[in-house]
């Protein structure tokens, strides 16, 4: 019997992957998602957030019990997340899901009256906040930065958003528009209780996804994944311990 093979299939031809993107796609096997939200979790991510912004200098005053958390942690549409890697807690974000009925976020208290008038247009964005890696591997782990933000690709695929929203330091805006192509949208402005002043960048998903799956495989989930992730814990159930990212097994990462 012959073999069918279509056009399209016969034709294509993968992209290459760089070795960055094959090193992070490898560390991916060691790396835990944990959605916290109660107890030690959320002790240990609190934790590691002052931590590390104290390191790098970025917080106004110290907090006698060496936590960092405010009343953005306890929003309907926050989510919190630690990424461990081999069992250890190495880095932490959260991530906000903004849209008219929850307009939410940290983005939203320095630029909100940019981001308003989208909301009642319809808009839904993405607001990833409170990124913290361990000091002790910021240094040496160049994919940590890779690892977390994963999050906030996998929930703009999830809730189907217009736009990944951030607030960054001046120093972190390269690296912003080169991974994920986000431009500025206004000029920076001042967000106490950090120390400089923070720019709003901004990706739209419809023009820059495809192209930030393709550069980065490592970014691609499953629909299983996403639902772990973000979908609402049933009243009564517990919400999973733990997610593995399933990026090697899309069938897109090989």
């Amino acid at each position: 019997m012959q073999m069918v093979v279509s056009r399209d299939t016969r034709h294509r031809v993968d992209p290459p992957i760089s070795a960055f993107a094959r090193n992070v796609l490898s560390l991916l096997e060691r790396v835990e998602y944990r959605r916290c939200e109660s107890g030690e979790d959320l002790e240990a991510i609190y934790r590691l957030r002052y931590n590390s912004f104290r390191t790098h200098g970025l917080l106004l005053s110290e907090d006698p019990d060496e936590k960092m958390a405010d009343a953005l942690d306890e929003a309907p549409n926050c989510h919190r997340f630690g990424v461990f890697m081999d069992d250890q807690l190495v880095s932490t974000v959260r991530i906000h899901h903004i849209s008219a009925e929850t307009p939410f976020a940290p983005i939203m208290t320095v630029f909100g009256d940019l981001l308003r008038p989208r909301l009642q247009r319809g808009e839904t964005f993405i607001d990833p906040s409170r990124l913290a890696i361990d000091p002790e591997l910021s240094a040496t782990n160049r994919a940590l930065p890779y690892l977390t933000l994963r999050l906030a690709v996998i929930a703009n695929t999830y809730f189907d958003t217009t736009s990944c929203v951030s607030m960054i330091r001046g120093e972190h805006t390269a690296f912003y528009n080169r991974v994920f192509r986000s431009v500025p949208v206004c000029e920076p402005r001042l967000y106490p209780p950090f120390t400089m002043p923070i720019y709003f960048y901004e990706s739209n998903c419809d023009a820059n996804m495809e192209w930030i799956l393709e550069r980065f495989p490592f970014f691609r989930s499953t629909a299983m994944e996403r639902r772990l992730l973000f979908s609402p814990t049933p009243m009564g159930e517990l919400s999973p311990l733990t997610v593995l990212p399933t990026a090697r097994y899309t069938g897109l990462a090989a």
